[in-house]
């Protein structure tokens, strides 16, 4: 019977992420007829049709289906998409999935150095302030927190860049996407979710700490050591784990700022390009990839807690 109900509310998350990301797509679609301008002339603009006629622009309105009512235009967008035809660049001319594609292996590998980073950072430094909970280490802590969340990652990103490498020469300004250049960057966006995520663990393990289960196996002789890495971390460390798979979107939202001013030839610079560019085909993709990945991590984190947790596990039974 547990694992029935176990079963029904899995359903039901994965139904809630469906309407979501549905709701996103109709979102997302919204941006190219809302926008100004003939999307058919820009598209024809774009393959280098110099001065495209009228003939011309009709046909191709005619093949994208905007001469449609909007409903149809969206149904036949959304069929496109899950094909993978963004449709092309205005501004390079290529499928918009083509480019993407050839700048997602820079982006992949910055986005996981700074995953990487936060992590460890904000994993040693909430054990730290927990195990010394009231001394000056968990004091220092907790200013490092609260300074490194109200400075934006853009601020921090100018601060590393011009003390690290004009200053000091360590790294390059034209970074070219090379691996050996990207632990700056990847640290400018670590150092910055590692404050809010060391924040949020440090206080569910002083929590935990106080429980009566921690305090049972503190009287039976258990070492300092043992219970915060044996009994507290694997009890409070689901708050921590939903932080990380919400800030996945968040991460490649926040990509373009910090690829624009480390040139990371990644996909958030060629995004911040197009914005200004008004390519909203590339400015569609990526807001779609972004609300998709936000949703499918939410939608993982969701299902493993409710798998994994106990707590979760009795609530779903009768």
């Amino acid at each position: 019977m547990a694992t029935k109900r176990l079963l029904q509310r899995s359903g039901r998350r994965l139904a809630q992420a469906v309407a979501t990301a549905l709701a996103a797509t109709v979102i997302v679609w919204a941006l190219l007829p809302l926008a100004p301008g003939d999307p058919a002339y820009r598209i024809l603009k774009a393959r280098g049709v110099q001065d495209p006629t009228a003939l011309q622009i009709q046909a191709l309105r005619t093949e994208m289906a905007l001469d449609e009512p909007l409903p149809a235009q969206y149904l036949d967008w959304l069929a496109r998409v899950v094909q993978g035809d963004f449709s092309v660049s205005y501004r390079t001319g290529q499928p918009v999935l083509q480019d993407l594609a050839d700048r997602l292996p820079a982006t992949v590998t910055l986005l996981g150095c700074a995953l990487a980073i936060a992590v460890i950072t904000s994993l040693t430094l909430a054990l730290t302030a927990a195990a010394t909970h009231g001394r000056w280490p968990d004091r220092l802590i907790c200013a490092y927190t609260q300074l490194g969340a109200s400075i934006p990652t853009f601020v921090l990103a100018l601060l590393v860049l011009q003390y690290a490498v004009v200053a000091a020469g360590v790294g390059q300004v034209l970074t070219g996407g090379a691996t050996a250049y990207v632990a700056l960057p990847a640290l400018a966006i670590g150092i910055d979710r590692a404050a809010g995520w060391t924040q949020l663990l440090r206080a569910s393990l002083l929590a935990t700490l106080r429980s009566d289960y921690v305090l049972t196996a503190r009287a039976r002789g258990a070492t300092r050591r043992r219970v915060l890495l044996r009994h507290a971390l694997p009890n409070a460390v689901m708050p921590f784990l939903a932080a990380i798979g919400m800030s996945v979107g968040a991460l490649l939202g926040g990509a373009p700022i910090i690829e624009e001013i480390f040139t990371w030839p990644g996909i958030g610079r060629y995004v911040l390009q197009a914005l200004h560019a008004r390519d909203y085909p590339v400015i569609q993709a990526f807001v779609l990839v972004s609300a998709l990945s936000y949703v499918g991590a939410s939608l993982a984190v969701d299902l493993a807690a409710l798998w994994l947790d106990p707590r979760l596990r009795r609530e779903a039974t009768p």
